[in-house]
């Protein structure tokens, strides 16, 4: 394996076929090099598209109001449905439901503090809703069971009105006047997916059926489920939407009536076409890798067939069979381990660098403008690094057996056939 000989011997070839060598190693590199970029361009969508999704739980459901497109009952078709907390509590006691929570919008306020004031959204939730909008609190608490039951006149506000109207004083059991309701600020919750920004306040949703005439009434309800499959959570969806045709007299078969998104349901398809994309990534990479392989083989063959003479006098001199299969074994790993190492370190590095200008672009964006971002599809086209050590030995490995047939072949020429070989 480390015979300087063999090396030099070996080196010494491949000098003397400088364009062959290149053009062989040129197709091997090429090979890798795709199979890097298409899979980190196939990282990058799917990374892209499952960002979406981060702002909520992947098992939520949201469900509102609207108007019917049905007659039935009686009832002509264009009857406005109201959603009311006796729906949230029926729902809640369905089998499959974990965290729940209904929403009602107070609308825009102008919230002061001080000297310092902005018109910001308000709207009413239960505690649960913490969870299924995956909020982060970064100072004090959530709203609490507690704070339900007894009313409290008590906020938590997004971040940004933090910033704008506290200035750096702990917002922690300020006093925030919403129009001219004192609220005791609580806490301070930040977004996980910076686009839903948080210019927000949010309160109990019994202290806005008190103080702002909500009643029984809710705009919408929030709830996310325990682990279940796709069918389990379409069924589910089916079920909530009887539920509710029963409770306002609307037709189950009436989708307008109810508004319905299922998260789970989008979420297992979005990354099923994403799989189904990488799957053909793959192939078409590893295409591309057997055909430089090939090449490899098919060279080897030729460098055999021109050194037949000379392996014929190798063996009458008495070289083992051994020795002439690792001889063209080592020209095939040497040529094969340079050209997919080179391949593989510029598809690796071509990734890194979208991927960085991609980052500055992002934030470029968001110091220049304060933009928040949009639906981005594309995001972190970059390539594992496990896959691409996994890649390159197999390329190696696929390397050695392209040059093992022919050398093989080398291995049984008889020296008396070889030294006649034209």
């Amino acid at each position: 394996m480390f015979d300087i000989d063999k090396w030099q011997e070996i080196l010494s070839t491949i000098k003397k076929n400088k364009l062959r060598t290149f053009l062989t190693g040129f197709a091997v590199a090429w090979g890798i090099f795709m199979l890097m970029v298409l899979l980190g361009a196939g990282n990058g969508l799917s990374n892209g598209v499952g960002s979406n999704f981060e702002g909520n739980a992947i098992n939520a459901m949201w469900i509102w109001s609207r108007e019917t497109s049905m007659p039935h009952a009686g009832f002509q078709s264009g009857r406005r449905i109201q959603l009311t907390m006796d729906d949230l509590e029926a729902i809640s006691e369905m089998e499959k439901i974990d965290k729940i929570s209904a929403r009602y919008w107070i609308g825009d306020r102008t919230y002061a503090f001080g000297n310092e004031y902005g018109n910001y959204n308000t709207q009413s939730c239960h505690p649960d809703y913490m969870v299924i909008e995956k909020f982060e609190i970064t100072k004090g608490r959530f709203l609490n069971d507690i704070d339900m039951q007894y009313a409290r006149k008590v906020m938590v506000i997004g971040a940004d009105i933090d910033n704008a109207l506290f200035k750096g004083v702990d917002p922690i059991g300020q006093i925030l006047k919403v129009g001219n309701v004192p609220f005791k600020v609580i806490g301070v919750y930040a977004e996980k997916d910076p686009r839903e920004g948080t210019r927000q306040g949010l309160i109990p949703i019994t202290t806005a059926q008190k103080l702002f005439n909500a009643g029984n009434r809710i705009h919408n309800i929030a709830l996310t489920t325990f682990d279940v499959s796709k069918n389990e959570s379409q069924a589910i969806e089916k079920e909530i939407r009887n539920l509710l045709a029963q409770n306002h007299k609307f037709h189950p078969d009436d989708e307008r009536a109810v508004g319905l998104y299922n998260s789970l349901e989008n979420y297992i398809e979005t990354m099923n076409i994403f799989r189904t994309i990488k799957m053909f990534v793959w192939l078409i990479g590893i295409g591309t890798l057997i055909a430089g392989i090939v090449g490899v083989s098919n060279i080897m063959l030729i460098v055999v067939k021109e050194r037949t003479k000379e392996i014929g006098i190798r063996k009458a001199l008495g070289a083992t069979p051994a020795s002439i299969v690792g001889l063209v074994l080592l020209e095939s790993i040497l040529i094969t381990a340079l050209a997919g190492y080179v391949g593989m370190f510029l598809g690796i590095s071509l990734m890194e660098m979208v991927n960085f200008a991609m980052e500055k672009q992002a934030q470029a964006n968001v110091g220049a403008s304060g933009d928040r971002g949009e639906m981005r599809m594309f995001m972190n086209p970059t390539v594992d690094l496990g896959i691409a050590v996994s890649a390159m030995f197999l390329l190696v490995s696929a390397g050695a057996l392209a040059g093992y047939i022919p050398a093989r072949r080398a291995a049984a020429v008889k020296p008396i056939e070889a030294l006649h070989d034209e």
